[in-house]
């Protein structure tokens, strides 16, 4: 029963940050269901991923009817996510736990520095507008007219070619790790096409359902899922997500940014200690 309940408790605290963030929450359950409670990081990465498709349930209808998602432009990159989700569910089964837990280890250093970088480019300004995302300096050779239709009222996309290739490799990572590919895809869109962050954050949260699905299925099928931790940690999740979604608009992302950056060097460590051991 204590079990169950502090599942709920962290599942709850996921859900937030995941909702917020776009991240999809399984970037702290992996490491809340290994470190915490003891279970294999391969079933964890299993219950992760049924924990993003909740947390995507629950924050993606809020953000599209607040105006705050890029429907099409999170669509158009989740055809190539979901193809890399699948291709990393096959080959997550023949990576040793310890390997995995390295490569998730790697994955939250490179987050914490990639937000850190994009937080002092910024100088501490990030109020949600285009001037605040700046795009990585690319050459452009997309077609005309295909940036105008995948580009908000407030900012202009680019740099589709390199996003799909991200979005590829954002697939395998949710499937291989249980991250629902959010980590890869938020950096991806606001460094690399130049989108908001609060944008991209919330384009994430509709793309990382779909994604995590894709592999999702094929842990289900393996029995790599256990129902017994997944359901008091998905419900966790969905009352997290739905509670972050309605509140992404009052919070500083400044702060949360920071506090998040903190929370992952944390994680990396114990996770670096895990694959070690």
């Amino acid at each position: 029963m204590a079990a169950g309940l502090l599942m709920i408790a962290g599942g709850t605290a996921a859900g937030i940050f995941g909702s917020l963030l776009g991240l999809g929450g399984g970037i702290l359950i992996v490491p809340l269901l290994t470190l915490g409670f003891g279970l294999p990081l391969r079933e964890a990465v299993g219950v992760s991923l049924v924990s993003v498709i909740a947390t995507s349930g629950a924050s993606a209808g809020v953000y599209l009817q607040r105006h705050m998602a890029n429907l099409r432009l999170g669509m158009t990159l989740e055809l190539f996510t979901a193809l890399g989700a699948l291709v990393g569910a096959l080959v997550a089964f023949l990576i040793p736990d310890r390997a995995l837990a390295g490569l998730f280890a790697a994955l939250l250093l490179y987050v914490a520095v990639t937000m850190i970088r994009s937080g002092l480019r910024r100088g501490a300004r990030d109020d949600g507008l285009a001037a605040d995302a700046p795009a990585a300096d690319l050459e452009n050779t997309d077609p005309p007219g295909t940036l105008d239709r995948l580009s908000g009222p407030d900012y202009r996309v680019r740099n589709l070619g390199p996003a799909v290739g991200g979005s590829l490799f954002a697939g395998v990572v949710s499937a291989l790790l249980g991250v629902g590919g959010g980590i890869v895809k938020v950096p991806v869109m606001h460094l690399v096409m130049g989108v908001p962050l609060r944008v991209a954050a919330a384009t994430s949260n509709l793309m990382i359902g779909v994604t995590a699905s894709a592999s999702a299925i094929i842990y289900l099928l393996r029995g790599e899922i256990d129902p017994l931790v997944a359901g008091p940690t998905v419900l966790g999740v969905f009352v997290g997500a739905t509670i972050g979604s309605r509140s992404a608009h009052r919070v500083d992302v400044r702060v949360l940014r920071l506090l998040f950056v903190v929370v992952l060097f944390y994680t990396a460590w114990q996770m670096i200690e895990r694959a070690l051991r």
